[in-house]
């Protein structure tokens, strides 16, 4: 039997991160992933799934990420079935995350570093003038006249 979940998606909330009574952290929390395919003429949908997270899963997921954040899991799916105290049955399906990472999304614009600027004037933007100042100096490459050119036939020697 298999039983393996991998979603990508949006936290829809901040993550609830509690301590059991044996000291064991777990963590809640709720994903949106939006469907690949739509209806002509019609919006995506989108699926929200619970999520709930353990031990050193949970106390990352609490500290890295937070509502609107993309997030990739990969766990299992269970079902949670209970019945309250009127006797009506619920039934919860959970992903139970076992594996939690970033996926590399792009920062919003206002948080982007200034991209390095090897020209020679300086940037304007003091941030854009550190970043600039941050990074490697380009290479120079020396004078190329003491090389001489073997392939001049454009054929390969091999």
């Amino acid at each position: 039997m298999y039983n393996r979940v991998i979603l990508m998606g949006r936290l829809t909330k901040d993550p609830e991160l509690r301590t059991t009574q044996s000291g064991i952290t777990m963590c809640r929390f709720s994903v949106a992933v939006e469907r690949g395919y739509a209806k002509q003429g019609e919006d995506k949908q989108t699926d929200f799934f619970e999520v709930t997270c353990w031990r050193q899963t949970a106390e990352f997921v609490s500290r890295y990420f937070s509502k609107g954040r993309m997030i990739h899991i990969e766990g299992t799916i269970q079902n949670n079935n209970y019945t309250d105290q009127n006797g009506v049955k619920h039934y919860a399906t959970v992903i139970m995350a076992e594996h939690v990472c970033f996926t590399g999304e792009k920062q919003q614009a206002s948080q982007q570093p200034a991209a390095p600027s090897y020209a020679s004037a300086a940037p304007a933007d003091p941030a854009a003038r550190q970043a600039a100042a941050q990074a490697p100096a380009p290479v120079e490459v020396g004078d190329l006249g003491e090389f001489e050119e073997i392939l001049s036939d454009g054929e390969v020697p091999f």
